[in-house]
């Protein structure tokens, strides 16, 4: 079957795309802006350029649609605020004095202004700013980004799809804005926001957009009859319209459950379905429900989260079943291909044999568009591809790389009692208030500190051969004796040593770790232009040798304080990887918690008093669906304890998490049993602080009072407020105070002032309160 008749019969597609560029210019492009080196024409012009050329790549592939209105300066919620002209009343001057100053200080924060609150997208590693909105909102429609986009992609003739959140996702991914009562629902600002999105559509249609699609990722969620009701009613009006394209709306991540009625019965033209992971379910749901008759269905069965190759056969035999459930199938990827690297083809240090059993966005629009070919044409039509495909699929599993028999024994014998400290907490903390010898309101960091220019060009000289292991060693030394030294004069208590030699808090492990693959170029955008290359977590895990004592014994020798030792806890190491897909995710988590483990044993026992595992993605891990909750928290609490387990009472036991929805894990923090958990508290303004409080939580906390990933510096008066609400929810023998997250990202200049804002307000506060001498 010749192209022509391929592309009718079938249609090809995806979500979205890495929007970065292979050298992140993007992302170097908006940092020279932010610094002045760079002025507003030419990020434009860059920005322009990565576009055309992403759609010029997507044209190439042979995909038959692609999808406009994706890409993104800093983040796609971000961009709907403006397209609904949701601004918050703080920013709204700065915006309409300077859009895309304002856009950044929305994103960011000024030292004036507060950015806007941001945490994960789902259950993935990507970070959303939260919209604010009130009773008083009004929404203004601005389709300029998408008619610019769209146009775009018609200049290059190609057949192109607008893609917008949906308004009901929107809605329900909102908060309360600052002032307005907490219990505010933006919900009921439905029926004010769907004139707008039908403006929208129509400035679109006029545009010659044929289809747009709506994403309402959120409707795969638990969702009750108000908001199943509210879905039912956007999607009744928006179908109505007259004055508009087709629609296909979409979801993904999970199945759509009890949405999915909801949809196939409205008057939309189309839907879109993810049939990956947990996901696969709506393969049965679509079968009970009749399927779509008369409606597109476009089914996301090539998994755009993680980097494993498509299993082609299995995939064409659910196509195959769909093609009887709708009046045409087209084939996707599960969703935007924003979750995962640009393109194997860079990574030139993976052996080619492994290679092959990985996919990029790239390669995986290659696969959507082989799929499409053999849906529309028969197996005959991709037989070469399916061969290669079947071949690559048995070297993955028969790979020594993937099976170590020797972890797989030990993770076996494991029982409960490796997962306990032994004694109860109350007891712990009275040994460990013995050898630490803390004031109230012990003041700490979360880690890392910023990471210097010549680190930076030490650790080039390194890879480039200009300098040797022993040079580079001593540039690290060097940052470390910085780092402690400017924290004993800064005054804080509980110190930490910088992490100078780490490239990112899960890469530094997997590349000491057995089992993980690293790659060179594989960036993924993590949130505005803070991208992050996840390791590739291919086999069985176990730890060689000691990955951290060294540094951590070198920083404690320069001082009397107590130093941390610093470990990425083992759901993070899942979290902020591609894991594999041949196991369940509990079995991968046991074997990473035990070479963990062993990192622990040896910290202790060259005489780290004060031990942090950080888990940050242990809520963003959490499934969407409340009935796989409660089998994922099991897995992820039991591999924290098998973690930290064999350490001495008064062994001080910290963890860390930042940037998520804590209210919905609440019990699972009190199950890891940590003796101390900072988290992320300054742009929500200390509302984990009631919440802990309000959930019993018996154990001390440090709730963040210093927002890291804004360029604003707190004054003092600032980080008293905040504290002054902490202590309002957490009694001041139970309050840390410490930042939101790790300095890694910030300069220098702002590191001082910000820390000495903090030290300061804690001494403050301490001399206001009894007992404050020790």
């Amino acid at each position: 079957m010749n192209t022509e008749s391929v592309a009718a019969a079938v249609s090809s597609t995806v979500y979205g795309y890495p929007r970065q560029g292979p050298d992140r210019e993007l992302k170097k492009a908006i940092e020279g802006y932010w610094k002045g080196r760079v002025e507003a024409p030419a990020l434009r012009e860059t920005a322009r350029e990565l576009r055309r050329d992403i759609l010029r790549r997507l044209s190439e592939s042979g995909l038959s649609e692609v999808p406009t209105g994706h890409f993104s300066y800093y983040d796609h919620v971000l961009d709907t605020s403006v397209m609904v002209g949701a601004l918050p009343e703080r920013h709204r001057a700065a915006v309409e004095a300077d859009a895309l100053d304002g856009y950044f200080a929305m994103a960011r924060g000024t030292q004036e202004l507060a950015p806007l609150e941001m945490t994960k997208w789902f259950d993935t590693n990507y970070h959303y700013l939260v919209p604010e909105l009130g009773p008083d909102t009004v929404f203004r429609a601005d389709s300029g980004k998408q008619l610019a986009e769209l146009r775009e992609a018609q200049e290059l003739g190609l057949t192109a799809r607008p893609v917008l959140l949906g308004p009901v996702t929107y809605l329900l991914l909102a908060k309360a804005a600052p002032g307005v009562a907490a219990d505010f629902e933006p919900l009921t600002l439905l029926d004010r926001l769907l004139p707008v999105y039908a403006e929208i559509l129509a400035d679109l249609r006029a545009a010659g957009a044929a289809w747009v699609q709506l994403d309402e990722p959120a409707l795969v969620q638990d969702r009750g009859p108000a908001e199943l009701n509210a879905a039912a009613r956007a999607y009744r009006d928006l179908g109505a319209l007259t004055d508009r394209p087709r629609l296909l709306v979409a979801s993904y991540f999970d199945r759509l459950g009890e949405a999915l009625p909801v949809l196939a019965k409205s008057p939309v033209e189309g839907l879109a379905l993810d049939f990956t992971g947990p996901a696969a379910a709506n393969l049965d749901d679509l079968a009970a429900a009749g399927g779509l008759p008369g409606k597109r269905l476009v089914a996301g069965i090539v998994d755009g989260r993680n980097v494993w190759i498509n299993d082609h056969e299995k995939s064409l035999a659910v196509l195959g079943t769909l093609l009887g459930l709708a009046e045409r199938v087209d084939v996707a990827a599960s969703c935007s291909l924003l979750h995962v690297p640009l393109d194997t083809a860079a990574e030139r240090e993976i052996d080619p044999g492994i290679l092959r059993w990985l996919a990029f966005a790239r390669q995986k629009t290659a696969e959507v568009v082989t799929l499409a070919r053999g849906l529309a044409g028969g197996t005959d039509a991709i037989a070469p591809q399916l061969a290669a495909n079947r071949a690559a699929l048995a070297l993955r599993t028969g790979s020594s790389l993937v099976h170590d028999p020797a972890v797989r024994a030990r993770a076996a014998a494991v029982t409960e009692a490796d997962g306990h400290r032994g004694l109860p907490y109350p007891e712990r903390a009275a040994a460990q208030r013995a050898r630490l010898g803390l004031p109230l309101l012990p003041t700490t960091t979360i880690g890392s500190f910023p990471q210097t220019t010549g680190l930076r060009t030490a650790r080039a000289d390194l890879r480039a051969g200009r300098i040797d292991q022993a040079g580079y060693e001593e540039r690290i030394e060097h940052e470390i004796r910085e780092v402690v030294s400017f924290q004993e004069e800064a005054g804080l208590d509980v110190l930490v040593h910088g992490e100078a030699e780490r490239n990112d808090m899960v890469q530094f492990f997997a590349e000491r770790l057995t089992g993980y693959l690293a790659t060179r170029h594989g960036w993924v955008q993590s949130y505005g232009t803070r991208y992050v290359r996840p390791p590739i977590l291919a086999g069985d895990i176990s730890r060689p040798e000691a990955m951290t004592v060294r540094w951590t014994r070198f920083a404690q020798s320069l001082t009397a304080r107590p130093v941390k030792g610093m470990l990425t806890g083992p759901v993070t190491m899942l979290a902020w990887s591609f894991v594999r897909d041949d196991q369940p995710l509990g079995d991968t988590a046991r074997q990473v918690a035990l070479a963990l483990r062993d990192e622990v044993s040896d910290l202790e026992a060259a005489g780290t008093s004060v031990i942090q595992v950080d888990e940050p993605a242990l809520r963003e891990t959490l499934p969407l669906r409340a009935g796989a909750h409660a089998a994922y928290l099991d897995w992820a609490t039991a591999a924290f304890r098998l973690t930290t387990g064999g350490v001495r009472p008064d062994t001080q036991i910290h963890t860390h998490m930042c940037y998520a929805e804590f209210g919905d894990i609440l019990r699972a923090i009190d199950e890891l049993d940590a003796d101390v958990i900072s988290l992320e508290a300054a742009r929500s303004h200390m509302q984990v602080a009631g919440e802990l409080a309000a959930a019993g939580y018996p154990r001390e906390v440090g709730p963040g009072v210093y927002d890291i990933h804004s360029p604003r510096v707190p004054d003092q008066a600032e980080v008293t407020a905040l504290l002054r609400t902490g202590l309002e929810a957490i009694p001041a023998e139970r309050l840390w105070v410490n930042p939101d997250c790790g300095l890694k990202t910030r300069g220098w200049p702002e590191t001082r002032r910000s820390l000495a804002s903090l030290v300061a307000a804690a001494r403050s506060l301490r001399a206001e309160l009894p007992g404050s001498e020790g």
